[in-house]
């Protein structure tokens, strides 16, 4: 099969388009023919070597962390999914590889694709959804009137954030370009605060719960824009020992995570408040509680591009240097514009020219 990997972890150059063996998939796997998959700061992550000490994965390693697809082949246990079947997944952090033509997946990681949004549309979620549903319902437990600030509004996690704390009754800012403001308004922020003119430490105040999508001084100063008692939430901040036991990691592993978040552990209690590292588990079954509020109409995707296969290297590259303006960068194995529905909301536009891999772009430019 075509995949695109690394052989060995350095910067963009390491990644290439090279053949590999189709995937044999065990007793209670699924083999999914992928049709699409997309791109996440995660991969970037991966390639640099950035988690080789937390996940140790052998070279060459395929990359890409969640797919739409249809199901080709099921081991002898499967019994939640059949042949034909239209799936989504993020697979589990030690079976990536959804650049590529191919991926065994097991069926507890795998859900059916949502009825409404094409290919495309549905491999754009699977880790960004997950990460908000573990974030702000399974972690944070967000309850209706709960003043929740999600950082990047206008990202892949923040597009979909937004919209599920709508759903769960929150009060929500968000900090955006403003030239994004109308469409993270849009996804269900009361509050957008202009990260390029204004601060949001100076603006924010009381607020419950933080989902951090950024680190460094954005979450340290997100600490005191809590009130006592709330939580900050990290998906980019320094790993803790909770983390690593959930790793199963090595008492020295375990007490280097600790050491990494000390400093942020320290200042969270000073402020009367808590902080937690979020690494996103693959989930079956959250991922079809997803899908029931996709295909109500409570949360859509956000698209800003798609790429086709033979240009994964460049859809990376186009994520990695910050050039999409709005929600996910997509890959597609047999690349075509294929949207159900004209695009949703305000600010969209259908790209009239063919020559360009681009398909449905926000009009507002950060």
């Amino acid at each position: 099969m075509k995949t695109y990997l690394i052989e060995k972890y350095g910067d963009r150059s390491a990644v290439r388009a090279a053949e590999m063996p189709d995937p044999e998939p065990g007793a209670h796997d699924v083999l999914v023919k992928i049709h699409a998959a997309s791109v996440n700061p995660l991969d970037f992550k991966i390639r640099d070597g950035a988690f080789k000490v937390i996940l140790p994965y052998r070279l060459p390693l395929v990359l890409g962390n969640d797919l739409a697809g249809v199901v080709v082949q099921i081991g002898s246990a499967v019994t939640r999914f059949a042949v034909g079947d239209e799936v989504y997944t993020r697979p589990d952090k030690d079976r990536i590889g959804t650049f590529a033509e191919l991926i065994a997946v097991h069926q507890n990681d795998l859900a059916h694709k949502p009825a409404s949004l094409t290919m495309a549309e549905a491999a754009s979620l699977p880790l960004v959804a997950l990460t908000s549903w573990q974030a702000l319902v399974e972690r944070a437990q967000v309850q209706p009137g709960q003043k929740v600030l999600i950082h990047a509004g206008s990202g892949g996690v923040g597009t979909f954030a937004l919209q599920l704390a709508r759903h769960l009754g929150a009060h929500v800012a968000t900090t955006a370009s403003a030239a994004n403001a109308p469409l993270v308004k849009e996804l269900g922020a009361d509050v957008v605060i202009d990260y390029r003119a204004q601060d949001f430490e100076q603006l924010l105040d009381g607020y419950d719960i933080v989902l951090d999508t950024l680190g460094g001084r954005t979450l340290e100063k997100s600490l005191r824009v809590l009130k006592p008692g709330g939580k900050v939430i990290s998906i980019a901040g320094p790993p803790d020992a909770d983390f690593a036991r959930e790793l199963g990691a090595n008492p020295v592993l375990r007490q280097a995570m600790n050491a990494l978040s000390f400093k942020t552990r320290r200042q969270a209690k000073r402020q009367g408040v808590t902080y937690s590292f979020l690494f996103m588990k693959a989930d079956g079954d959250q991922l079809c509680e997803l899908t029931r509020l996709i295909d109500a109409g409570v949360i859509r995707p956000v698209v800003d591009r798609v790429f086709p296969f033979e240009q994964t290297r460049e859809a990376m590259e186009y994520a990695e240097t910050g050039r999409a303006k709005a929600g996910k960068v997509v890959i597609a194995m047999a690349w075509r514009p294929t949207l159900a529905t004209p695009p949703r909301g305000p600010g969209w536009r259908e790209d009239p020219a063919p020559t360009t891999p681009a398909f449905h772009t926000p009009r507002n430019r950060s």
